[in-house]
């Protein structure tokens, strides 16, 4: 298993945390998606896990279909 940190712009709310959870769970070889502290508005840490390599294109993609921009 790796686990990759993501640095997600503009989530304000659980909410936010949910539909990027729900999107990024979706993405190929992902296992669990956690978001250790919601920073509202700003940058905050998502944590994924996968089986292998994240794809990373893939999963900027995911972050975007719920409306926020990703970033290593």
């Amino acid at each position: 298993m790796e686990t990759t940190t993501l640095i997600v712009n503009g989530m304000t709310c659980g909410h936010c945390v949910a539909s990027v959870t729900e999107e990024l769970k979706e993405v190929a070889g992902v296992t669990d998606v956690r978001v250790p502290e919601l920073v509202k508005g700003g940058d905050s840490e998502v944590l994924v896990d996968s089986e292998g390599a994240l794809d990373l294109e893939a999963a900027k993609a995911a972050v975007a279909e719920a409306g926020y921009t990703a970033r290593v």
